[in-house]
């Protein structure tokens, strides 16, 4: 339990972690069943959908997956990292092995390093001997990302081919992962092209790259640098159904802090201790995604460069 916490604090959320809610898992074992079964049912019923809706159904719900593979890394709903593994590894968002995106994640929970180019596995910054090592195009991205409409349309190509440069260096060691990865994914866009409306292109083009370009609205502005590791991070006040489609991971604040919190008990205790956690986070509250989509669609947030890395 973090230190800073006052006693009453700390009991509320014992007494969380004790409720039958908190020991059953339930919410999060019928959000796993309800993903399962909606992206089967959209798929298998796609024929009747029609293609245009089934991807208009099927882009919210792979975003939606990712949130909930966020929660079995972090150990929900069960303990075992094994099973955990097997309940988030299917392939729905394509592109990200469950055990990548684990690995990676969980190093970016070092608070002391966030936001660190080259340290941090989910900076959106460079350090000075990269930007000068940058072209004029290269920075011009930079800055577009910077944009949220720019990070909508630009996130995904970028990290798909991140991802692809970074993991083929690294191929000797990781091609059992990519192997199965690989092979489960195969299978699952056989499965798409034999039972649903959807080609593979209209799966790979039109339903997983603009899920993970609407999962990046939320990674737009969820950190910053600050001298101070528990100011890096953001407390952002998002409502249905932004706050649903990210489980809660909006109060990204208390996420860090408390990472085995389950994303039903992150508003619970939000709102219980809501101007010590603002007091903590250096005022850095966002109210809401529309806040940010209004003032900075167009307008970079902040400087790609580190100010101190």
């Amino acid at each position: 339990m973090a230190h800073y916490l006052d006693p009453n604090h700390r009991q509320e959320i014992q007494a969380l972690a004790h409720s039958f809610t908190a020991k059953t898992e339930w919410p999060t074992w019928l959000l796993l069943i309800g993903v399962y079964a909606g992206w089967f049912a959209v798929i298998l019923g796609s024929h009747w959908l029609g293609l245009w809706l089934s991807i208009l159904l099927l882009i919210p719900l792979v975003t939606l997956w990712l949130s909930v593979q966020h929660e079995l890394l972090h150990g929900h709903p069960t303990r075992s990292l094994l099973l955990n593994k097997l309940l988030g590894y299917a392939p729905f968002a394509v592109w990200y092995p469950y055990t990548l995106y684990r690995d990676s994640h969980l190093l970016h929970h070092n608070d002391d390093d966030l936001t660190l180019p080259g340290i941090d596995p989910e900076s959106r910054y460079l350090n000075q001997q990269q930007w000068d090592h940058s072209s004029l195009f290269e920075r011009g991205i930079h800055w577009l990302t910077k944009t949220l409409l720019g990070r909508v349309l630009l996130a995904a190509p970028l990290a798909i081919a991140r991802l692809t440069r970074h993991e083929w260096r690294r191929l000797p060691q990781a091609w059992p992962m990519w192997l199965t990865h690989g092979a489960i994914t195969l299978l699952m866009l056989g499965f798409i092209a034999h039972y649903s409306a959807l080609s593979v292109w209209h799966y790979l083009l039109l339903v997983s790259v603009p899920a993970l370009s609407l999962a990046s609205i939320r990674s737009y502005y969820e950190h910053r640098p600050h001298p101070q590791p528990e100011q890096r991070t953001v407390l952002n006040e998002a409502a249905w159904p932004w706050s649903w489609l990210f489980l809660n991971n909006n109060l990204h604040l208390v996420h860090h802090d408390l990472p085995k919190l389950p994303w039903y008990f992150l508003p619970t205790v939000y709102r219980a201790r809501r101007e010590q956690w603002l007091a903590r986070s250096g005022g850095f509250l966002v109210q809401g995604y529309g806040q940010l989509i209004s003032r900075h669609a167009l307008k970079a947030i902040d400087s790609p460069r580190h100010p101190f890395a």
